[in-house]
């Protein structure tokens, strides 16, 4: 067992500086040095049971196996083992919450986690820059195909495990290029939309088709694609977006989030030159705290806002693992926020009763705070107003309030698709909206079905 973790601290952030990242769309996130990533994994204990692959990923990565493998110095090593269970782990090692670190036996000793996200992305570049990552063509077709709905990461993942048994693989999607919201959701400076591309090509060197610019349902009816493949695998994620039906949504300068990122990131990606949504010289009000939330506040931030502010309905979190969220699981706490950094101000607990404006334009919401009760699971369970309303000025307010879970039979009706045991879901759109991580996951255990 390794002791090192006394002597080596856990790396917090790998964060550039603010005034520096501000003024770009580059990634946040600096390059860690070779020498230090394995440091830090030689901070790895090898538990017997561990934790970080039997509970905290959900691709059941081997961390053990490949932080040893990092710090012997074996980095195609590291690759192969990261690889055999993970198909995009420069996607993962940059959105992706860390699961595993929270379920890591150091948590929670004073010590802090093994830096896994920071290992895996040293892994995955490292094979990128040496050209380890090659396309995994099929060794043989089993003359089946199958139509893929939705590029993001569930039906890429879906795509890959299909293409690997053998199918032929067509994947369709509404929008001009593959990624889903990995490519019009996440900012530019979150996940650099060119490891989509270089990824992309490497999925077309293996074979895999994609059809942009299609919607099903509507240019391609879903009946055509009943006739012509052997099944189908719906993975286009949770399109409908929670809305704030209150008096005065109406008013110009309300947008949803989707509004604001999808069209930042076409620019920035010279996928569209059309002028969106900006934050510029306003006051901004985010609604929804969580990471999208966070995201939109990075984003006017960039674009030159007067101030940025998110509110939330639910309860400020606690700022150490709540007694109900014990390891090795996900912890209920207050996280950090690189936007919170830059300048985004956070409140909890206001509910918005309405938005103000003069002339059809929004120019305030009024909104009231509130106190919640818990059950006996800790969870906010409801809440009462708990003070006088107030008015926070503004003049573009986004909404980031997750999405809508939609019924299976309400998914395949929308695409004109029978309900037969051929035609799949996967990701978001079976599950409901969560981590990038669990819809590849979901994604490969629904292609498995049918290998």
């Amino acid at each position: 067992m390794s002791r090192t973790f006394f002597e080596i601290p856990r790396l917090e952030h790998v964060y550039r500086p603010v005034s520096e990242r501000v003024q770009d769309y580059r990634e946040v996130e600096g390059a860690v040095l070779p020498d230090d990533v394995r440091q830090l994994a030689s901070r790895c204990q090898n538990c017997g049971l561990p934790f970080c692959h039997a509970m905290g990923c959900p691709l059941k990565n081997a961390v053990p196996d490949f932080n040893r493998a990092v710090t012997q110095g074996r980095w195609r090593d590291a690759w192969e083992r990261l690889s055999e269970t993970s198909p995009f782990p420069e996607f993962t090692s940059r959105v992706c919450p860390a699961l595993c670190e929270s379920a890591c036996c150091l948590e929670g000793t004073g010590f802090g986690a093994t830096n896994v996200r920071q290992i895996e992305k040293k892994i995955v570049d490292t094979a990128f820059d040496n050209g380890w990552v090659k396309p995994r063509t099929p060794k043989c077709r089993n003359g089946k195909s199958v139509a893929v709905i939705g590029a993001g990461p569930a039906g890429l993942a879906a795509a890959v495990k299909l293409n690997e048994a053998g199918w032929q693989v067509t994947l369709f999607d509404r929008n001009e290029k593959p990624g889903g919201l990995l490519r019009y959701g996440i900012p530019c400076f979150k996940l650099d939309k060119a490891l989509i591309d270089r990824r992309w090509h490497l999925l077309e060197e293996a074979g895999i088709q994609f059809q942009g610019k299609t919607e099903i349902g509507k240019d391609v009816a879903g009946s055509y694609l009943m006739k012509h493949f052997d099944a189908v695998v719906v993975a286009y994620g949770t399109p409908v977006p929670r809305d704030l039906k209150v008096p005065g949504r109406d008013l110009r300068g309300i947008v949803q989030a989707l509004d604001l990122l999808g069209t930042m990131n076409r620019q920035h990606t010279s996928e569209s030159t059309a002028c969106g949504v900006s934050g510029k010289g306003k006051k901004v009000l985010v609604i929804g705290g969580g990471d999208t939330g966070n995201d939109c506040g990075g984003t006017v931030l960039r674009q030159g806002a007067v101030s940025v502010m998110s509110i939330d309905l639910m309860p400020k979190p606690p700022t150490e693992r709540s007694e109900h969220t014990p390891w090795p699981l996900w912890p209920y706490k207050l996280r950090g926020s690189y936007a919170v950094d830059e300048g985004l101000e956070r409140f909890w607990g206001l509910n918005t009763l309405r938005f103000l404006g003069e002339n059809g334009q929004v120019t305030g919401a009024e909104v009231v705070p509130v106190k919640w009760d818990f059950d006996v699971n800790g969870k906010p369970a409801k809440f009462a107003l708990a003070g006088p309303a107030r008015v926070i000025s503004c003049d573009l307010v986004v909404l980031a309030m997750g999405f809508l879970r939609q019924k299976r039979e309400d998914v395949l009706a929308n695409l004109g698709l029978p309900d037969q045991k051929n035609v799949l879901l996967a990701g978001d759109a079976a599950n409901g909206p969560s981590l990038v991580v669990r819809a590849i996951a979901d994604g490969l255990k629904c292609a498995e079905t049918l290998c």
